[in-house]
């Protein structure tokens, strides 16, 4: 302590810059994050549940972990560092609204050791993990802390209006001093689960200046890829109409939001896993999410509107909440978020943006006015990158028409042999009554009348009309017979076959 108060009374630019840059070991750093929000958390508990209010955002609380503890502090074997949290109350709300209990998020984070990950972006944060791979925790910048508690009031009420949403899910911001160093850390939910094994990862904005991943990247074993790369390896991913739509609104709505938030230069941060590969090609920890804790946290969860399942794989865990796609002939699961959302498009950014504009065209640079950032990223997630599937009308007028084609040919196909089977019983009618004629004893013993079918009616005038009604009631009196060339049908035969001699 003494040296640390000597170096910031002998100069200050050493003492500032040992404050910028000085960072402690990822140990100590992952211990004091660990140790803090298992006090913070547990201090909250005891206070009574309200209704958070406009100053609870502005609120930062703070207190010392001595090493050797204290009256209020356990004992811990990490340097002594202080502990600052910033709107604790809205924070608890934050986690409530996705159902997060505190039990469960003390577990997640404290119960085992966090898991660094590699950064591939250019800044310098740092990010860990969660074993149960629920959470991410985020070293940011002053500014960026400093944004993101003015921008907690209006974080509120579009959480409170649309829970489900692609931006990131804030769920506690903590600030650490130890040694002369401070570190800044935000909570938040994890986009690309470990368990699910990542065939290619990507960092869009819907830009081209500088939009390609470094020589360095490209050799990693999981390396991260830009607008460029994508354009080059990809065609697109197609989704059905229902999940396409309900993406490219949940899209635009959030874009809106950060537009209105004056946000730019924020990402789409998209992980494509191919079933067609390997199935199940898992993490390491294969339950790791089973037994979820955090409402609306998978990439199925957080577009809006009915989105269809995904095709089962082996069971509903195996998908781990991706979105089902399609590139080509192969099978994907989608996990997507939208990250980096904490840059404003403050003046040292109209600076940059101006800079860059005079080396190159300003419209294809990724800092720019956020009306202009919004329209951009939008066309080109929704023209570019995200696709729709189409349903071949061709295909489906054209089995119309060969289905109407064959129920035709069927039908005269089947009405055929019935004209065959009337002709020949016309014929065996003609002979039958010839030989009745020349006999003269074939009607006499019939006692029934002949009675003609009401479908003949329709052909006869109304003079036939009477005289077939005085001939029938002379034939009612005396034996009748029919003439050689009289068409009508006997009765022996159907009412099917009479209905068939009107329509044929």
């Amino acid at each position: 302590m003494s040296t640390s108060t000597a170096t910031s009374a002998g100069g200050t630019k050493t003492a500032k810059a040992s404050k910028d840059h000085k960072k402690p070991t990822s140990t100590v750093l992952k211990g004091a994050i660990q140790l803090g929000i298992s006090y913070t958390v547990g201090n909250l508990s005891s206070k009574p549940d309200r209704d958070v209010l406009m100053q609870d955002f502005s609120v930062v609380e703070s207190v010392f972990l001595p090493s050797e503890g204290s009256n209020l502090t356990p004992a811990h074997h990490f340097p002594d560092f202080r502990l600052k949290t910033y709107a604790p109350l809205a924070f608890r709300y934050f986690r409530e609204l996705f159902g997060i209990k505190p039990d469960d998020y003390l577990y997640s984070i404290c119960n085992e050791p966090l898991i660094e990950l590699s950064n591939p972006g250019a800044s310098s944060s740092w990010f860990y993990l969660t074993s149960d791979d629920e959470f991410i925790i985020k070293t940011v910048q002053h500014k960026e802390a400093e944004f993101l508690q003015k921008l907690l009031p209006g974080y509120y009420m579009n959480l409170n209006q649309n829970p489900r949403t692609l931006l990131p899910k804030f769920y506690g911001l903590y600030c650490i001093q130890s040694g002369g160093a401070t570190v800044r850390v935000v909570v938040m939910n994890n986009v690309l689960p470990r368990a699910m094994k990542m065939h290619y990862k990507y960092d869009l904005k819907g830009s081209s200046y500088k939009r390609r991943a470094s020589r360095k990247e490209r050799l990693k074993f999981s390396p991260t890829f830009k607008d460029l790369d994508f354009q080059e390896m990809n065609e697109g991913l197609f989704f059905d109409a229902d999940t396409y739509n309900a993406l490219m609104k949940t899209l635009q709505r959030d874009c809106r939001v950060l537009e209105s938030f004056k946000i730019m230069d924020y990402s789409l941060l998209l992980g494509i896993h191919v079933l067609d590969q390997k199935p199940l090609s898992r993490g390491s920890r294969c339950d790791s999410r089973r037994g979820q804790k955090v409402l609306y946290s998978t990439a199925l969860e957080s577009i809006q509107g009915n989105v269809r399942d995904p095709e089962p794989v082996a069971d509903d865990d195996d998908t781990l909440g991706g979105i089902p796609a399609k590139h080509k002939d192969e099978n994907l699961l989608i996990f997507l978020g939208i990250i980096d959302i904490l840059q404003s498009y403050r003046f040292i950014k109209k600076v940059e943006h101006s800079w860059k504009a005079l080396v190159h065209d300003g419209d294809t640079v990724s800092v720019h006015r956020p009306s202009f950032y919004a329209d951009r990223f939008l066309k080109f997630m929704s023209s570019t990158v995200f696709k729709k599937i189409h349903p071949l009308r061709g295909a489906s007028s054209k089995r119309k028409r060969n289905s109407l084609y064959a129920a035709k040919s069927a039908s005269q196909e089947i009405l055929s042999p019935h004209r065959e089977e009337e002709e020949i019983k016309k014929d065996e009618k003609v002979k039958a009554q010839s030989l009745d004629n020349l006999d003269g004893d074939f009607y006499s013993s019939s006692k029934q009348p002949d009675l003609l079918p009401k479908s003949a009616v329709s052909f006869a005038s109304n003079t036939n009309e009477e005289e077939e009604q005085d001939n029938s009631e002379e034939r009612r009196d005396s034996s009748s017979t029919i003439a050689l060339d009289d068409p009508l049908p006997s009765l022996s035969r159907s009412r099917s076959d009479s209905e068939l001699d009107v329509y044929l």
